[in-house]
């Protein structure tokens, strides 16, 4: 699917959802537009996706329907639609460094990060040595611009946040994360060695899913970030996901918070990360 393939199909689910709310309203799409002074082909425009609603437009229309508690996720929505689906390649074109730097107004004004992986260390909990390992792979893999050493950098200084201001860091890893080798025996072991350090600081909270957990009750779910209660940023094989509707974001804190139950911590979470670092041939 084609970014622009993948907004325009996000256009028309708004546009659906808002012809919706007009028929439970009982009006018209003629009526509407009357008693919003608009011509009486936007509500048609705006419905099937042509035209694209500003927040004012979303206001009237909620304000017409007697819909005016959606008001705010409809306009958190309409302004996700262009900037929610980036693909990789578009991200990265210009470079790791600036694909790295791209993220960092984000991380600055956030204060409480959740974070799930099911097969990578999070980034602020990396060493250098496994960030280079993951950007050559991708400088490699995509064949882009050599700038391998400033994105480390990049990378590597972003971790300040652990330790600045009113920070909080929740961190689930599923088992398997802490024994998928990147970059060979030396850097895993560094790597899981420093996550043991890490743990141990108070403003991070590091949960293990063992590879035994019973998911009966959880569906399957991508690796994903949450940022305060503002956004969700969501890591596909092709592109890279952001989510701003509030009832998005709390389909995923309620996500993370079940996954959250399947952790271990504290004690039996290090014995985990420990045994793995025994298994490093």
């Amino acid at each position: 699917m084609t970014s622009s393939s993948s907004v325009q199909q996000a256009r028309e689910a708004l546009g659906k959802r808002l012809r919706e709310i007009r028929k439970d309203s009982g009006l018209t799409a003629r009526e509407l537009a009357a008693r919003a002074g608009w011509h009486e082909s936007k509500c048609s425009r705006i419905e099937n996706g042509r035209t694209a609603p500003s927040d004012d437009d979303l206001r009237v229309w909620t304000l017409r329907c007697g819909a005016e508690e959606q008001t705010a996720d409809l306009i958190a929505t309409a302004r996700n639609i262009d900037g929610a689906y980036i693909e990789w390649r578009r991200m990265e074109r210009s470079g790791l460094r600036r694909a790295q730097e791209s993220v960092l107004p984000l991380w600055d004004r956030t204060r409480h990060f959740r974070a799930y992986s099911s097969w990578l260390i999070p980034g602020p909990l990396q060493t250098r040595a496994y960030i280079e390992a993951l950007l050559r792979a991708i400088r490699d893999r995509h064949d882009l611009p050599d700038d391998l050493d400033e994105a480390v950098q990049v990378r590597v200084d972003k971790q300040r946040i652990l330790q600045e201001g009113p920070r909080r860091f929740a961190v689930l890893l599923e088992e398997s994360v802490l024994r998928h080798g990147i970059g060979g025996s030396t850097t895993m072991a560094g790597q899981l060695g420093h996550l043991l350090s890490v743990a141990t600081l108070p403003n991070v909270s590091l949960g293990v899913i063992p590879l035994g957990a019973d998911r009966t009750a959880l569906w399957p779910v991508e690796d994903f970030w949450i940022f305060d209660h503002a956004q969700v940023n969501v890591e596909l094989v092709s592109a890279f996901l952001t989510i701003t509707q509030p009832h998005e974001i709390s389909m995923y804190a309620r996500t993370f918070a079940g996954l959250a139950d399947l952790a271990v911590y504290g004690a039996q979470a290090r014995a985990l990360i420990t045994a793995a670092i025994g298994s490093i041939g």
